[in-house]
């Protein structure tokens, strides 16, 4: 057989086709040849959509500084509140999917909202890729001490007694509309006839500022953003929102344990997660999710987050999305048998 001979302006006519070639291949799959690119090659921005200082802020913080040791690039949080996380869960629906923002969604983005805002500018299910739940938490029923001394409210039978008594004289403070914190409000006003004005905020961070200063009376936070006021004596723990007492605060009744018959089944807890936009490459997610579970499952994460009343996760994306799928169903029914509308 004849042996071919390759010129040099051949070869420069085969390397151009083959430059040719691999440019369709990409062309077709884009998402396929970012996913092969050395990901991160930058810093990468985690979008947290409340204002700082609340539980998202922190379980972003948390995790963070574990993200950039691993992949040798900054994981930067950006705060990006308003409009009970909707604004800031915007932005990572309609960022660029190359794996560079990421969003540290909640049970309010990804749970309550579709149900509760007649419009969204983003599906949280189409327009999101499920990367890992890094907690879950409890909220606690906590008023502001001096407010509960003034009242004589000591417990939540006595909190019920007033708040029936007394419909509107006690404002109760969220992070926004829409999150976990202001439906187990809203979830506690409903099965107990009572009625408070709600006052929603961009973030905890802010809420507990008022709440512990006196100008809001009663809130249902996520346990750790509240746990230091808990401690520290500025915060009244009435009972948390779980269905079993929490081990960060063992001697704290649940909200059904405390408030007799009419808030049998009582249960609102919350839950924090890392998604990307749609489309980013399958590898980049895998690579985050297997890191940030293997942080959440070092002895001192796990201490740091249970001190807080947080319990980690780690799951996988399959795993996450199914759950996602479930709190839609879930939170749909409670904000239909609550009432609660955002305009």
């Amino acid at each position: 057989m004849p042996q071919t001979t390759f010129t040099p302006k051949r070869r420069a006519a085969l390397s151009t086709l083959a430059v040719a070639a691999l440019s369709v291949v990409c062309a077709a799959h884009p998402g396929a040849a970012r996913a092969q690119d050395a990901w991160p090659t930058k810093p990468v921005r985690i979008v947290v959509p409340f204002t700082p200082g609340g539980t998202t802020d922190i379980l972003a913080r948390a995790v963070a500084p574990e993200l950039s040791k691993a992949f040798g690039q900054q994981f930067v949080v950006d705060n990006r509140g308003g409009a009970g996380g909707n604004v800031g869960a915007d932005i990572v629906a309609k960022a660029p999917n190359d794996g560079y923002t990421l969003l540290m969604g909640t049970v309010g983005t990804h749970g309550i909202n579709r149900a509760l805002y007649p419009k969204l500018p983003f599906d949280p299910i189409k327009d999101f890729a499920p990367i890992t739940q890094v907690a879950s938490v409890p909220n606690v029923m906590e008023m502001n001490v001096a407010k509960a001394k003034e009242l004589n409210i000591n417990n939540v039978a006595d909190f019920i007694k007033y708040a029936k008594a007394n419909p509107g004289k006690l404002n109760m403070a969220s992070s926004g509309s829409g999150t976990s914190i202001h439906l187990a409000g809203e979830l506690f006003k409903t099965m107990t006839g009572s009625f408070m004005t709600h006052i929603p905020y961009r973030g905890s961070g802010p809420a507990l500022l008022d709440l512990v200063g006196g100008s809001a009376d009663v809130m249902f936070d996520n346990l750790p953003s509240s746990m230091a006021q808990i401690k520290g004596g500025k915060l009244k723990p009435l009972a948390v929102t779980s269905s079993k007492r929490s081990p960060a605060l063992p001697d704290i009744p649940t909200v059904e344990e405390a408030g007799g018959p009419s808030l049998k089944g009582y249960e609102a807890s919350s839950w924090f997660g890392l998604l990307a936009p749609a489309g980013t490459p399958p590898d980049i997610i895998d690579r985050i999710q297997k890191e940030v579970a293997k942080a959440l499952a070092t002895p001192a994460m796990q201490e740091k987050l249970m001190a807080q009343g947080a319990i980690p996760s780690g799951s996988t994306p399959a795993e996450f999305a199914k759950f996602i799928d479930a709190e839609h169903t879930k939170w749909a029914k409670v904000v239909k048998a609550s009432g609660a509308k955002v305009d």
